[in-house]
């Protein structure tokens, strides 16, 4: 068991992630007060060792750091304004962190609204699942100050695994995780896309499940191409455009005749067709400077 540790933490939003990250900062040692308004999660927060606070200003009496983990940013003006909000309990000089992924222009009304009231703030949105965030190892992309990032980072190590420290700016934070939203989302349905096309065309199940869940469907290629990507190395990685052209307009065919909608791939062939038409000789992560320009 850990000693308690001084600073005092709050936590607001006991949802299936709030409550892993509120377990392992009770965990961690530190004394934390929670509040939701689900009387069954308050009371899984009492039986983890926590404290409950009747509203936000209580809990921000009782706290030297707040957590929000609520579900989007359409829920923040009613839990930091008015009389019982947040802010009416925090004491100049506290920190608020915004895990919630509540957009880039959101992060940056709520900054200048903290900073108004004497107030520090980390935008700090989270990504990973339930699992994830029982297991303390969340990834944290970290918008704020180099000395507020370094002040907390006791609170960060102990929900989660990986912290990318993007820049000082509010919404930098929220700006890096809209990114992998959409990285995963576009990902997501091309592999669900891939899987409905061999399905179609009559692919065995278990050989599906081989081919896209094995050793060459763990991801690592995706990884390889980024790191190509940022380096700028676009020649000489065994990758030409043409042929990611040839194979798309192959799948695309297939796709036409097995009647099966490919939105992705359709979209993805138009982006990979400009980026050759432009750099015919070079390899696929060119497509990487015709998206940047």
């Amino acid at each position: 068991m850990n000693r308690t540790k001084a600073k005092r933490l709050g936590l607001i939003g006991l949802g299936e992630m709030g409550m892993g990250m509120a377990r392992n900062l009770l965990a961690a040692g530190f004394p934390l007060t929670g509040l939701d308004l689900r009387a069954e999660r308050r009371a899984m927060l009492e039986q983890a060792g926590g404290a409950v606070a009747g509203s936000p200003a209580d809990l921000g009496r009782a706290a030297d750091v707040a957590i929000l983990m609520l579900f989007s940013g359409a829920e923040l003006p009613g839990v930091l304004r008015g009389e019982d909000g947040l802010l009416a309990g925090m004491q100049p000089g506290g920190t608020v962190i915004v895990c919630a992924t509540v957009g880039p222009g959101v992060m940056r009304d709520v900054a200048a609204r903290l900073e108004s009231d004497g107030l520090r703030w980390l935008d700090c949105p989270v990504s990973g699942g339930r699992q994830v965030a029982e297991a303390g190892a969340l990834g944290l992309f970290v918008a704020g100050s180099g000395g507020d990032v370094a002040a907390q980072r006791d609170v960060l190590a102990a929900i989660g695994e990986r912290v990318i420290h993007v820049g000082a700016e509010p919404g930098l934070g929220q700006a890096l995780k809209a990114a992998t939203l959409g990285f995963y989302a576009v990902a997501s349905v091309g592999l669900l896309e891939a899987l409905a096309l061999g399905a179609r065309a009559g692919v065995p199940v278990d050989a599906l499940r081989e081919a896209f869940c094995g050793d060459g469907g763990d991801g690592s290629h995706l990884q390889e191409l980024a790191g190509y990507a940022l380096d700028r190395q676009f020649r000489d990685t065994d990758n030409q455009i043409r042929y990611t052209a040839k194979d798309l307009e192959i799948c695309l065919e297939l796709g036409r005749e097995c009647g099966t909608s490919l939105l992705a791939t359709r979209a993805s062939h138009e982006q990979v067709s400009l980026a050759h038409s432009r750099y015919p000789d070079e390899d696929k992560q060119c497509l990487f400077k015709v998206l940047e320009a």
